[in-house]
Parts: C-alpha cells; structure tokens; sequence
C-alpha cells in the first residue's frame, strides 16, 4: 500500500486505469468493474471511496455526456469497457478542454512515471491505430495516380466510349 495521499478521484480513476494498460499492454480496454477492483488494490485513500465507481462510469468519460464531471480520462470503447482516452478521440463537446491526466503534483511521485509513460503509450496506441485502420492506411495511396498522364487525357480516355 502506498502512504495514504489526497488524490482526486479522477486521478486515482486514471492511475488504475494507466496501471492496467501498462500491466496489460495487449488488452485493448478493460470493464468498469477491472478498474474499480485496480483502484481498490492501489487503495490511494486508504478506502476505496464510493465516488470511484460513477467516475469510471460517467464522469472521467470523454465520450459520454458531463454529468457534472467533464473529464477526458477515459473513452467508452463498447458498454462497460473502457481505456484511457487520446488525443483525437472522439469526445462529448461539453468536454471539449478539460482534464485528461493528473499533474505530477496532484499524485504521488510513486505514479509521476504513469505521466511519461501515457505519453508515450498515446503514440504507440495512434501509430498501431493508423496501421490498423484499413481507411487511413489508405492515405497517399493515390498520390501518383496521374504520373502516367494528365487529369484531361485520362477524362478524354474514359469518354472515347461514350455513345
């Protein structure tokens, strides 16, 4: 157990959530329920405080609706999954500019790792993204489409046939 700390719920939210993801770096996203257990096992508080839950649920939630939190902590991937939100995901627009991860001073420097660490797992996480995605991995693929000859002869080719 770590000494026991002030921490924001949102930020213990975001610990438990960074833990897994660095633990389980082939696991896409986790259920509500891994998060809270992470969180509990972390005890931060000293007692795993009843706000946890509804913050994993709603309010860390990019792309769920502010009820009140606005945090952008994490992303609803399918009903009762979660991971880490990144920049370009998509997100509520009432939540457009808030928190995404907690500042080194608001946790413990047992966790100021976790920061450089998400960093640097959001880069991963979009290049493997990229790669994945069969749309954008289209991108600049028709960059040389008109080297053989210009837009006009290729239109006139087409139109020969017409009747």
């Amino acid at each position: 157990m770590t000494a026991a700390i002030h921490v924001k719920v949102a930020d213990e939210v975001w610990i438990a959530a960074a833990l897994l993801h660095r633990a389980f770096p082939d696991s896409l996203d986790f259920s509500i329920d891994e998060i809270v257990a992470r969180a509990a096992e972390e005890n931060l508080n000293g007692t795993l405080r009843p706000g946890v839950y509804v913050h994993v649920v709603q309010h860390c939630v990019a792309n769920r609706p502010p009820n009140p939190g606005r945090y952008r902590m994490l992303y609803e991937t399918r009903d009762g999954y979660r991971r880490l939100f990144r920049q370009g995901d998509a997100e509520h627009p009432e939540r457009s500019g808030s928190k995404i991860t907690p500042s080194a001073e608001e946790i413990s420097c047992a966790y100021s790792d976790l920061l450089g660490w998400y960093r640097d797992w959001c880069v991963r996480m979009a290049l493997k993204t990229k790669d994945a995605d069969p749309l954008l991995s289209l991108v600049g693929s028709g960059k040389n489409i008109w080297i053989s000859e210009s837009a006009d002869a290729y239109v006139n080719r087409l139109r020969l046939d017409w009747k």
